[in-house]
């Protein structure tokens, strides 16, 4: 281990993990695309492959820095860790608008319209996404390491704002029964199916949060503070949480639900 990587990661990295964490998130990426293209899944479901293998990509990038770090890397690798679970959030932010769509309701509130629902949202999270990139590149050069790192906590902090009001539409989407998602195979019930989709959205948006308030303290604490520098709070609270987002993904599948276009014979 060279003094080099030190001085960018302000601690040693383990070996191993990174390899490792690379390696599952590209297993978590096949699976994912052999699951979507089994069911005839709508191909936005594609969102959560392409995240998977984004983190692969940055852990591969992790590895390689570890022992031949560059700056050009080390922002590749942070760019790579920071920004592809924003994907994710825009992956819920779509399944709630797919509910709404599927549902053909005249929602009372405009918040409720599906296109309302998933374009807003959207907004919200390319906005966080470009303010986050913008910042994290910045981060890597000491002119400008400052300024960036409150670009990022502005970004981080606005994701953390929608997320929160995401969470308030998803409960009244799910707490209405007039709402309803297409039952799976093996599935007894639209209810059911709505019930098991929504507490995926749930829980996973929860683990998002933890994720993110763990960046936006990480950045507040600064480049080489005590939370920047624990190697350990990365795995848990980014590696994890991520990890975490797409066994239930996987699990409580929904490719059944929100099947495409030639499958259920209307616009996805």
């Amino acid at each position: 281990m060279g003094e080099t990587a030190i001085s960018y990661f302000t601690y040693t990295p383990v070996q191993g993990a990174p390899e490792a964490a690379a390696a599952i998130f590209a297993i978590v990426a096949g699976i994912l695309f052999y699951r979507i293209k089994k069911t005839q899944a709508a191909r936005w479901m594609h969102i959560l492959v392409g995240t998977a293998l984004a983190e692969s990509v940055g852990y591969i990038i992790r590895t390689v820095c570890i022992n031949h770090i560059s700056l050009g890397l080390y922002i590749c690798m942070m760019l790579f860790l920071l920004l592809p679970p924003n994907a994710l959030a825009l992956f819920n932010y779509k399944v709630v608008g797919e509910i709404a769509r599927q549902s053909n309701l005249r929602p009372r509130h405009f918040f409720l319209r599906p296109k309302f629902i998933t374009w807003f949202f959207f907004a919200s999270d390319v906005f966080s996404f470009m303010l986050q990139s913008t910042g994290g590149s910045m981060m890597a050069n000491t002119d400008t390491q400052e300024t960036g790192k409150w670009i990022c906590v502005v970004g981080l902090a606005i994701q953390l704002v929608f997320l929160g009001a995401f969470v308030v539409v998803a409960v009244i989407v799910g707490r209405n029964p007039e709402y309803i998602v297409i039952c799976g195979p093996r599935e007894i019930s639209e209810a059911a199916a709505k019930r098991r989709v929504i507490w995926t959205v749930h829980i996973t948006t929860a683990l998002l949060y933890v994720r993110s308030i763990y960046r936006l303290a990480e950045m507040i604490d600064g480049y080489g503070g005590k939370l920047f520098s624990a190697e350990w709070a990365f795995y848990v609270f980014d590696f994890a949480a991520i990890l975490g987002m797409f066994i239930l993904y996987i699990v409580f599948f929904m490719g059944n639900n929100f099947p495409r276009k030639s499958v259920r014979g209307v616009q996805v």
